[in-house]
């Protein structure tokens, strides 16, 4: 049986799966911080946004970059109040390549709520993507 974090965490990757964004935001404190690497700054999709109503500002950016993505979580590492998730990305550009990249979701929670999740991939194959 998964913990009470993992579970919150799942929740909000059914809400990516669903494209539900108040699923996604069901497992975040409402004051999470949701850090992307600076190296995507470019495509404005960069730098850390704060709250649900950046995460909802970011998501609806989204689209004008990138024709879809879907995440497929893998494995789930718990210790003390930190998650981290490893897993796969499958993200179409606006020209319709698709690719599978890898990700690593670093999720800090306090009372079953994410406070904080970073997202660490390799930026120079998501910027190959974007642009072909």
């Amino acid at each position: 049986m998964a913990s009470q974090n993992i579970e919150a965490i799942r929740a909000c990757y059914a809400g990516f799966r669903d494209r539900d964004v108040e699923g996604i935001l069901s497992g975040m404190h409402p004051d999470v911080e949701w850090v992307h690497p600076d190296g995507m700054a470019k495509y404005g999709l960069g730098g850390t946004k704060l709250g649900h109503a950046g995460i909802k500002e970011f998501l609806a950016h989204v689209p004008s970059v990138l024709g879809g993505m879907r995440l497929n979580p893998r494995e789930f590492i718990e210790q003390g109040d930190r998650v981290v998730v490893f897993g796969t990305r499958e993200v179409t550009s606006r020209t319709g390549t698709t690719a599978t990249l890898d990700f690593v979701h670093s999720w800090t929670m306090r009372d079953g709520k994410a406070t904080r999740m970073e997202d660490i991939f390799d930026t120079v194959a998501f910027h190959e993507l974007i642009e072909s």
